[in-house]
């Protein structure tokens, strides 16, 4: 297939499935731009392959990545913060950092777990302000986060998981002790 067959395969819902997977050493920058945004479909097979595919692909495709963490949509933000924690892309780690300010909570969620998959302490700050956050998924992660990186927490952020009540957090407090 040509690059113009491809990239209309992608923007066809019958073949994007089976033509995504077979991308999975694609380096061409409008194939793997038109794969990342694929994660803003409402498909999770797609999504999964999309995942795999971009994981897969052993080329330098870090700069298409950190575009995406860049997007509009929230979904693929998210998800392409995964990829790149995945991928052990530690020049990635700047970008999804200033994720943990998305107005998205999937976002900031995500990429509190991509900066805890890579155990970046120098993002300890980050991971500390999200114990705050109003969202409960946000606040999981930054606490698992810490809990990979061997960042102790202190008394008021203890005090905050305690309040939220869930037996999640019992679990995760002891990660602390």
């Amino acid at each position: 297939m040509n690059r113009e067959e491809i990239l209309r395969s992608l923007k066809n819902d019958n073949s994007r499935e089976s033509v995504v997977s077979s991308l999975t050493q694609n380096n061409d920058s409008n194939i793997i731009q038109e794969i990342i945004k694929l994660f803003d479909e409402d498909d999770i097979e797609i999504r999964g392959e999309v995942f795999s595919t971009l994981l897969l692909n052993q080329n330098d495709i870090l700069k298409y990545l950190v575009l995406g963490l860049k997007h509009e949509s929230k979904n693929v933000r998210a998800y392409v913060s995964l990829v790149l924690a995945n991928r052990d892309e530690k020049n990635a780690i700047k970008d999804i950092r200033e994720l943990t300010n998305d107005p998205s909570g999937l976002v900031r969620t995500c990429a509190y777990g991509a900066l805890g998959h890579l155990e970046v302490k120098e993002s300890a700050k980050e991971l500390h302000q999200g114990i705050f956050d109003s969202n409960l998924e946000v606040v999981k992660s930054a606490a698992y986060a810490l809990a990979r990186i061997d960042e102790k927490i202190s008394d008021k952020e203890i005090e905050e998981l305690h309040k939220l009540g869930e037996s999640e957090f019992e679990k995760i407090l002891k990660f602390f002790n």
